[in-house]
């Protein structure tokens, strides 16, 4: 006689799997026999006029009329300030032999690259300039720079 193809482990498997769905077949019904039903009714919700929901619906009197015109779309437009472009300063470092070095600005401080092709004079350490400011690859360069 040949053996029984199902094993031990593979009837325990089976039984499981049954009880399981029976398990949820028994959940399910006791859901049905529980819910108050209602239908839609019960599934709506209300925004209240501070933004929390309700289960009420919102009092009329409470509305709130709002001008159209007055809702800004986007990022309001800045106004336009007025930057004088030359800028002056005092040169920190120059190197003439590899061409470049750093000048710091007389008003905020801040030190800027500058290069020798942003020269239209020749200039050395502790001269006073003029210049302006021009996006370079690593932040902003002095360029046409003169000086005082």
């Amino acid at each position: 006689m040949a053996r029984s193809e199902q094993s031990f482990n593979k009837k325990e498997k089976e039984k499981k799997r049954l009880k399981k769905r029976e398990l949820k077949m028994k959940k399910k019904e006791e859901r049905k026999a529980n819910s108050k039903g209602g239908g839609l009714e019960n599934m709506i919700a209300y925004v209240d006029e501070f933004g929390n929901l309700t289960d009420t619906p919102p009092d009329p009197a409470n509305k709130v009329q709002v001008d159209a015109e007055s809702i800004e779309i986007g990022i309001p437009k800045r106004e336009e300030i007025e930057v004088d472009p030359v800028h002056t300063g005092k040169v920190a470092f120059f190197n003439d032999s590899k061409g470049f070095g750093f000048i710091n600005d007389l008003d905020t401080q801040e030190k800027y690259f500058v290069h020798v092709n942003g020269l239209m004079e020749e200039i050395k350490e502790n001269d006073k300039v003029s210049f302006e400011l021009e996006k370079g690859m690593k932040g902003m360069n002095a360029v046409k720079v003169k000086k005082i």
